[in-house]
């Protein structure tokens, strides 16, 4: 059968501010389990630049028997559009929907979209391979595990699928059927890996857990080392981000990791992260021997307080010292935080923005708190009807969903806007910009404090 899986047209915040679009993991992973006996084309419309009208001729060209989409919850309603164009092109090709928006809200995914006729419930590797199959075959789509179709006028759930446990069977994705000459970051060519999946720390905030698992699951060293091999020999990238949700969960299976791209000779910059609670010492000097430039480090507030009430299971002095470990290593560190918590007030807002500033941190990243469907912290706004919208297309981490008692929306929205320009807009970090040639941050940064100044 002819697949065609699609990441739609959407332009992320995220990504116009750092200026970095990363390929479609997922979908390449999917790609590598399907392409042994079916013809599987991906279309990344980001990086592609593509419009609506773009991925319509893609699909015109290609004719697929099957199309599938991913889609994160900001941009579902772009997926849905995606959707619709498949249909109109072929009334008969069957319509896929995955990610992580769609395994917690199928049934209202469904109802949303008439267009789509099958959803795929979370890891999807094995799903996608059985789902494709059962298609071909014309066989009842009920025998599938981990999804959610379409039966005439009735919505059917099957039993959730269980997740792969030895997760180096799965085949490294298929990273040709993609255009990887144009993922960049400061003009060098890049890309990502897993190395691991699954969480167990349920943070209320995060669906990790949920989505992949709440004990971790890690590709063994040798395994990640030939996907890295593979990576540099093949295309030639020197520049990997690992996009573990904690790479350094096992830290000796971390350690064996850099051990071996030493022993190789790896000519290969990366970053990955962590929590403050998994580094050590040890651990972080062989990461910068092996190569890694930079640590993220999910901080997330200032305040033990609410550290204490969204279940981080961190304390404030666990973040100082992870933060003087990476540094006295040579290795740069972007700390994470967040605004807008439940507990939140405006004097727990402003604790968290001057803690980040006291921290000797590289780079910081703010985001108001986006109760995201499968996260605990959706399920309890939703039912005490704290929910300021359910727009999913504003749910981009950059402004108000929830009402807390201890700040207004505007004051929220203010102080996520002075977070941005209080910490980057010092000496410190703007002659780091240009000695480090990031003339797009030292844009950026004019561009927020012209907007703070009008108030937007």
């Amino acid at each position: 059968m002819k697949v065609c899986l699609i990441s739609p047209p959407y332009n992320s915040a995220v990504e116009s501010v750092v200026g970095i679009s990363s390929p479609p993991l997922g979908l390449a992973y999917i790609a590598s389990m399907l392409r042994q006996n079916h013809e599987v084309k991906i279309i990344d419309s980001n990086i592609l630049n593509y419009t609506l009208e773009d991925v319509e001729k893609e699909l015109r060209d290609f004719n697929p028997d099957i199309v599938g989409i991913t889609s994160v919850t900001p941009s579902i309603y772009e997926a849905y559009k995606v959707a619709e164009i498949a249909k109109k092109v072929s009334e008969d090709c069957t319509v896929i929907l995955g990610g992580p928006h769609a395994t917690f809200t199928p049934r209202q995914t469904l109802e949303e979209c008439k267009y789509i006729d099958v959803i795929v419930r979370g890891e999807g590797e094995e799903t996608a391979r059985e789902l494709v199959e059962n298609i071909e075959k014309g066989a009842p789509l009920n025998e599938v595990k981990g999804i959610s179709f379409r039966n005439k006028n009735e919505i059917i759930d099957t039993e959730p699928r269980p997740f792969i446990k030895n997760i180096d069977d799965i085949p490294f994705p298929s990273r040709d059927l993609l255009p990887m000459h144009l993922y960049q970051f400061n003009g060098v060519k890049y890309t990502t890996m897993l190395t691991s999946r699954g969480c167990p720390f349920k943070c209320t905030f995060c669906s990790s857990s949920r989505l992949f698992g709440g004990y971790w699951r890690g590709r063994s060293p040798e395994n990640v080392l030939e996907e890295m091999k593979t990576v540099y020999e093949k295309y030639g990238i020197r520049n990997i981000e690992i996009v573990d949700d904690t790479f350094t969960l096992n830290q000796e299976r971390a350690e064996k990791i850099c051990d071996g791209m030493i022993k190789e000779g790896l000519d290969i910059i990366w970053g990955a992260s962590s929590r403050v609670d998994t580094l050590s010492k040890r651990l972080v000097e062989k990461m910068k021997k092996a190569g890694c430039w930079i640590i993220y480090l999910g901080i997330e507030s200032g305040s033990q307080k609410i550290l204490d009430a969204i279940g981080k299971r961190t304390t404030i002095e666990q973040a100082k010292e992870a933060v003087k470990i990476v540094r006295d290593a040579g290795i740069k560190v972007l700390g994470s935080f967040i605004i807008g918590f439940l507990q939140d007030t405006t004097e727990t807002i402003k604790e968290t923005i001057k803690f980040a500033k006291s921290l000797n941190l590289d780079y910081a990243q703010f985001s108001i708190l986006t109760p995201y469907p499968g996260t605990p912290i959706f399920d309890y706004a939703k039912n005490n009807s704290m929910l300021l919208t359910e727009d999913w297309s504003r749910y981009t981490a950059a402004e108000p969903i929830v009402k807390i008692e201890g700040a207004s929306e505007k004051e929220v929205k203010a102080l996520f806007r002075k977070a941005y320009i209080t910490f980057y807009l010092r000496p410190r970090i703007v002659m780091g910009w240009l000695k480090n040639k990031q003339f797009g941050f030292v844009k950026n940064g004019v561009k927020a404090v012209i907007n703070y100044l009008k108030g937007r």
